[in-house]
C-alpha cells in the first residue's frame, strides 16, 4: 500500500473543464475583441456560403416591386405616389426578415456541435452570440441599400436626400440588430432550426403587417388602429419615413432607439443565460 505525502495531499485538483479557470468577469475590451473575432468568422462563413445573402438581395428587389405594383394603385392611386410610404415600410420589413435568420443559423450551429467547441474556449460567453449578429449588420445594410435602389429605379425620390436615406438605413440596421436578440433567444431554446423559423414568423408577420408599413393606420378598424399605434414596428416605420422623405430627426427616431436599447437590455442577458443552460 502506498501512502500520500503531505505535499501530495495538498496538491490542487485541476478541473477537466478548460474554461473553469477563467475570470468570472472579462474586461469590456476583451469581450469586444472576442466578439469581433467571432464576427470575422461569421463573415468568412457568409463568403463561403453566398446563398445566405438570398434573403437580403433578391427578396428586397422582388418584394418592393411586387408590393408597389399590386397595392400602389389601390392605396394611393398610382405607384409613384405610393413609393414614399412603401419604401420606408419595406426597409423595416427587410431588416426584420433578415434578423430572423440569425436565430435559425444559431440553432443550426448548435445542432452541429460547433458551440460545444466554443464553450471549451477561453472566450466571453456572449461572443459566440453577438459576433454573428455584428456580421449580420452587413446583410442589413445590403438589404436597405437594395430597397432604396429599387425604389429609385421605380421613381422614388427621397426628400431627405442622400443623408436622410443613409440615416434611414442606419436606423433600421440598429433596429434589426436589436430585434435579432429576440430571435437569438428563441434559437437557444428551440429544438430545431425549422421550429425557430416557425416561431419567429408567427411573431414577425403580425408585427409587420398589422402596422402602418403598407397602409395608412387611419384606414384600419378601430381595434386594429389602436394596436398599430402601439406596435413598435409602426414607430420605426414612422421614424424611417421622417428621415428618408423629409430628412427630419423627429421624436419617433429617439423613441425607436430607446425601444431598441430596452430590447437589447432584456433579451441579450436572456440569450446568454439560455445559451449557458442549453450547453
Amino acid at each position: 500500500m502506498t501512502t500520500l505525502t503531505a505535499a501530495e495531499t495538498r496538491a490542487p485538483v485541476h478541473s477537466a473543464d478548460p474554461a473553469a479557470g477563467l475570470q468570472s468577469r472579462l474586461s469590456l475590451g476583451t469581450t469586444l475583441s472576442h466578439t469581433f473575432t467571432m464576427a470575422w468568422r461569421a463573415l468568412k462563413k457568409m463568403r463561403r456560403n453566398p446563398e445566405q445573402f438570398m434573403d437580403v438581395t433578391l427578396q428586397p428587389l422582388l418584394f418592393t416591386a411586387m408590393f408597389a405594383y399590386v397595392f400602389g394603385g389601390a392605396i394611393s392611386g398610382d405607384v409613384s405616389t405610393y413609393l414614399p410610404a412603401l419604401i420606408p415600410g419595406m426597409l423595416a420589413m427587410g431588416s426584420l426578415t433578415a434578423c430572423m435568420a440569425t436565430g435559425v443559423q444559431l440553432r443550426e450551429d448548435m445542432d452541429k456541435g460547433v458551440f460545444d467547441r466554443f464553450r471549451a474556449l477561453p472566450i466571453a460567453r456572449i461572443a459566440p452570440l453577438a459576433g454573428p449578429m455584428v456580421a449580420d449588420l452587413v446583410r442589413y445594410a445590403l438589404a436597405g441599400s437594395l430597397t432604396f435602389i429599387m425604389g429609385v429605379i421605380m421613381g422614388y425620390r427621397p426628400g431627405g436626400g442622400f443623408g436622410g436615406s443613409i440615416a434611414a438605413i442606419a436606423l433600421v440596421m440598429v433596429c434589426g440588430w436589436s430585434m435579432a436578440w429576440i430571435f437569438t433567444w428563441i434559437g437557444t431554446w428551440a429544438r430545431s432550426a425549422s421550429s425557430v423559423q416557425g416561431i419567429s414568423m408567427m411573431f414577425l408577420f403580425p408585427l409587420t403587417f398589422l402596422s402602418n408599413a403598407f397602409v395608412p393606420a387611419d384606414t384600419l378598424p378601430d381595434w386594429l388602429h389602436a394596436f398599430s399605434n402601439v406596435n413598435p414596428v409602426s414607430h420605426v416605420v414612422t421614424a424611417t419615413r421622417s428621415l428618408a422623405n423629409d430628412g427630419a430627426l423627429t421624436a419617433e427616431v429617439g423613441w425607436s432607439l430607446i425601444a431598441c436599447a430596452v430590447v437589447v437590455a432584456i433579451f441579450a442577458p436572456l440569450s446568454v443565460r439560455s445559451y449557458k443552460r442549453s450547453m
